[in-house]
């Protein structure tokens, strides 16, 4: 297995609590930060704004995704540009389509265009990534975000899936290929073994790189440890009987 020190994937964490994310900035080997709604819901953020402005005023230093919030494309684009506005680190998170399915392709050509980085985010298949790629201005960097976690949760390998996916973004040397919802520590080396260019992960699965390379033989003691440790606290006790004549 290739070490932390040789991935040359990107990884990006991912979540809406301040806290952990200043915590995150402090670690050299994350390289941005992305959050979304649902994210931001669950940490009980309730101005988006003030939360956005604050996290780009504490992260200046690299990428962070921000999304837009709205169903119809025209308020989408309006959205896009104010976010845009809050600082030259942002990439603007705009769905690969509303909730209607409708394919938010003019959106992404007129914003990408205009000179605004993206964030295309939900996309889940090749033909998805395919007609993002058409859509973007070739000149403007753009990001892809292809949830190969929920692809997996279908029972799909996501490996040749986001092989596909990268194969469907050759004609776009400035778009990066983004492996979205990781669900454990070895999607990043799968990921970074098939050339995906970012990952992005949640602090729980960050913290689990201090597990790459250990002996096997000692987390295996460390396991058994642990359950022993477990019992004994728990004052477990199993009666004697005996044996039926």
């Amino acid at each position: 297995m290739t070490t932390v020190s040789d991935l040359k994937i990107k990884i990006f964490a991912d979540g809406a609590d301040l806290a952990g994310i200043l915590d995150m900035h402090k670690n050299p080997l994350i390289k941005g930060f992305t959050t979304n709604p649902t994210l931001m819901r669950k940490a009980g953020i309730d101005d988006y704004e003030a939360f956005g402005r604050e996290l780009l005023a504490e992260v200046p230093d690299r990428p962070v995704s921000l999304e837009v919030f709205a169903d119809d494309f025209e308020e989408m684009e309006r959205q896009a540009l104010a976010i845009a506005s809050w600082g030259r680190n942002v990439n603007v998170k705009i769905p690969v389509m509303n909730t209607k399915g409708i394919f938010a392709g003019p959106l992404l050509n007129s914003l990408s265009r205009r000179g605004v980085v993206l964030n295309v985010t939900a996309i889940m298949t090749p033909a998805q990534v395919k007609a993002v790629a058409d859509a973007l201005d070739p000149e403007v960097p753009a990001i892809i975000s292809v949830f190969a976690g929920r692809v997996a949760d279908t029972g799909r390998d996501p490996v040749p899936h986001m092989k596909e996916c990268l194969a469907a973004l050759s004609k776009r040397p400035k778009a990066e290929l983004l492996w979205a919802s990781p669900r454990e520590l070895l999607n990043i080396f799968q990921a970074d073994e098939m050339g995906c260019h970012i990952i992005t992960v949640t602090n729980d699965v960050i913290a689990k790189l201090k597990l790459v390379g250990k002996n096997l033989d000692d987390y295996s003691r460390e396991t058994v440890e642990m359950f022993y440790k477990d019992a004994t606290a728990s004052k477990f006790r199993i009666s004697v009987r005996p044996a039926a004549a």
